[in-house]
């Protein structure tokens, strides 16, 4: 079956320039920031894990369409971890414990490599990505969840939350061709929501001390009203993160071409063109 029925993948090259970002660059909210930043020490470790993953598993895949995603799915997470690594790069100049934040989740991930099997380590695989997905249609269809951000850390996060729907079905549909069944899936999925949700506090709390802003109720207010509330971000996703637990579902059910349109032809105007910024 092909993963993206209704829309091609296609991996675009971009390069995005963190010099003149500004340290609290979602309109000055610093927990706001930390928590994408936070996200994105996950990244470039959990890309290569996914690529990893799906990649053990291209001999069983038969179809030529599916083939292919896998491909474009392996070039857009490796385009997706090389420009995280530079945005880490920018919070690491900025005193964040990034890298022994990355080498955290890159044990927490050797250990996961040699106690699960090569297809439960895909099973994973399909539970974050279904986590990524969650996330990017909320930024691609809630104007507010980065409303007053710096325009390169938008057009950043945009970017990431096009490619990440565009390919939401790949691992799952590699998954399926594996032999991969309804229970495994579930519980990977329960593990993998325990551990990616206790890093995330983890983390936050490790940036929100180097900010001196552990202890704002300002701050934390300002991040569960951001998250829970208005616009309520991660609320939103509970029902639509449910849904992985049926036994027919499948997260390419949604045509995805109207939801990625309208930020793609924001992309194609902000600068970037054919992958890079213009001068």
């Amino acid at each position: 079956m092909s993963s993206s029925p209704n829309t091609a993948l296609e991996v675009r090259n971009l390069r995005f320039s963190f010099a003149d970002v500004p340290r609290a660059w979602h309109g000055g909210r610093r927990s706001i920031t930390a928590f994408f930043d936070n996200l994105s020490v996950f990244f470039p470790v959990g890309e290569r894990f996914f690529i990893a993953s799906v990649r053990a598993h291209l001999g069983v895949v038969e179809d030529a369409r599916l083939r292919l995603d896998v491909r474009m799915f392996c070039g857009q997470e490796g385009v997706h971890g090389r420009e995280h690594d530079r945005y880490n790069e920018m919070l690491r100049a900025q005193g964040y414990p990034v890298e022994a934040m990355e080498q955290r989740v890159k044990r927490l991930l050797q250990v996961t490599s040699k106690l699960l099997s090569v297809r439960q380590q895909l099973g994973v695989t399909c539970a974050l990505e279904h986590f990524t997905a969650l996330l990017a249609r909320g930024v691609l269809g809630d104007e507010r969840l980065l409303e007053g951000a710096d325009p390169t850390m938008r057009a950043l996060w945009r970017w990431h939350s096009i490619e990440e729907y565009e390919h939401r079905a790949v691992a799952y549909d590699v998954y399926r061709a594996a032999g991969g069944g309804y229970l495994e899936r579930c519980w990977t999925m329960l593990l993998a929501s325990f551990i990616f949700w206790v890093k995330i506090y983890e983390q936050q709390l490790r940036m929100m001390h180097h900010d001196r802003t552990l202890f704002s109720v300002r701050e934390w207010w300002a991040l569960v009203r951001y998250l829970f509330v208005d616009p309520g971000g991660l609320r939103k996703l509970t029902l639509p993160y449910l849904a992985y637990f049926k036994p027919g579902f499948h997260p390419g059910h949604e045509d995805a071409a109207e939801l990625v349109a309208g930020p793609l032809r924001e992309l194609a105007g902000s600068g970037y063109v054919e992958g890079f910024r213009a001068a």
